[in-house]
């Protein structure tokens, strides 16, 4: 069935259509093409924490109702109705399960990257749950709960109620990199209309499809740059706890092309990176024969003496970073390890070279920062000689250094 026929179809919500018929789009695909847009790259949590199959397919997905879902108060009555789905997703061993991992995710890969998330609960009393596990893996001033409070609420919804003011504050203040909260537990307000571009990552614990899913997953493309931090966020993260991302043919009324523009499994970013490493890095690596002597230090600020070839390498350089910042601290990168630290440091030598002012800001992301800090003593790269003015005392610190350096020269 065309769901576009009977406007129920995702791009009915976006285009509109002209006498001919012809159904007019600004696609998500052309707005990624024009950089309003980011990316969007997803991975499913562990089996266990995900909905099983048959019933997230019978409560959810296969209803006639839940097609063209246009938003979230209409998913919210789906979803009273799926009592399994939501007897699963509320079950308090799941929750805490789901809250440890979700710490742990966001300290390891979010964290670091200096960015924010979401986590997306089935419900207000989920989210609620979902508060009092998280703070027992984080800081309690790492996350704020925000939904719309009504009087005749339990005691235990009540202790998440914000008047107004406070609201605006946490709002605000979450669209701040230096401030608290990181994490937002949310599950209908914020979903749709906010805009904060440090959200990077979303964590999905609630069913959603068609024009809802789509709302709550742009929450977290939004192109975010920071020349102070060296920040340019790469792309949207959704960590998918239900299963929706698995299913996304049922769950976006879109065709197969316009799904794939969107959303990409996480596991392309590591075929990117091994791609890079074993075709990219090697030209690089091979410039190191002596484990970073002075021969290689020289040999290095020779062959990159081309402004063009220091360019491409930086280049080449900053995309290997990025993925390796992003997939991190992920197995899958122990193979590389070695040559990815090597590559670092010869990053290292060649900026610290060839730059003519005091650099203010950070070498690495903070992640590849921390593997150069434990492995570049072990290539002996130390920091490169700094800029001597020529005046009445160089004759003097020139016997000085030849001095220190003297017992060196003669191995």
């Amino acid at each position: 069935m065309d769901k576009t026929v009977y406007g129920k179809g995702t791009f009915k919500t976006f285009g509109c259509e002209d006498d001919a018929g012809y159904l007019h789009k600004y696609s998500i695909a052309d707005s990624i093409e024009d950089g309003t847009t980011l990316p969007l790259y997803y991975q499913l949590a562990p089996n266990e924490m995900l909905v099983p199959h048959e019933t997230l397919d019978a409560e959810f997905l296969s209803l006639a109702e839940a097609e063209g879902v246009a938003d979230i108060e209409e998913l919210n009555k789906i979803l009273e109705r799926a009592v399994n789905l939501k007897n699963f997703l509320k079950g308090r061993e799941r929750i805490q399960e789901v809250a440890r991992f979700v710490a742990e995710h966001y300290q390891q890969n979010v964290e670091p990257l200096g960015y924010k998330a979401f986590l997306v609960g089935v419900d207000r009393e989920a989210c609620a749950h979902y508060k009092h596990a998280l703070d027992q893996f984080l800081p309690p001033e790492y996350s704020e709960v925000v939904y719309t409070g009504n009087n005749n609420d339990s005691k235990l919804l009540k202790e998440f109620h914000l008047d107004p003011k406070r609201e605006r504050q946490i709002r605000k203040s979450f669209g701040k990199l230096d401030q608290q909260p990181k994490i937002l537990i949310v599950t209908e307000k914020l979903l749709t209309g906010f805009d904060a571009p440090v959200l990077y990552a979303m964590y999905l614990d609630k069913p959603m499809r068609d024009h809802t899913l789509l709302q709550a997953i742009a929450r977290v493309n939004r192109p975010y740059e920071n020349e102070a931090q060296e920040m340019v966020k790469p792309h949207g993260f959704v960590l998918d706890f239900v299963g929706i991302f698995d299913k996304l043919e049922k769950a976006l009324a879109f065709d197969s092309e316009e799904i794939n523009a969107i959303v990409k499994d996480l596991k392309l970013l590591k075929v990117l990176f091994q791609n890079k490493m074993e075709t990219i890095a090697p030209g690089y690596l091979g410039l190191i024969a002596r484990n970073f002597d002075d021969r290689d230090v020289d040999t290095l600020i020779e062959h990159f003496r081309d402004p063009e070839r220091r360019k491409e390498f930086f280049k080449e350089y900053k995309e290997i970073e990025m993925l390796y910042e992003i997939i991190s601290p992920d197995a899958f990168l122990r193979p590389f390890i070695a040559d990815y630290g090597t590559l670092s440091a010869i990053y290292q030598v060649v900026r610290k070279a060839y730059t003519k002012t005091i650099m203010v800001d950070r070498d690495f992301q903070a992640k590849t920062n921390q593997l150069v800090q434990e492995k570049v003593g072990s290539y002996g790269v130390g920091h490169l000689a700094d800029l001597i003015e020529i005046n009445a005392d160089t004759i003097e610190l020139i016997k000085n250094r030849e001095v220190v350096t003297a017992p060196r020269s003669s191995t």
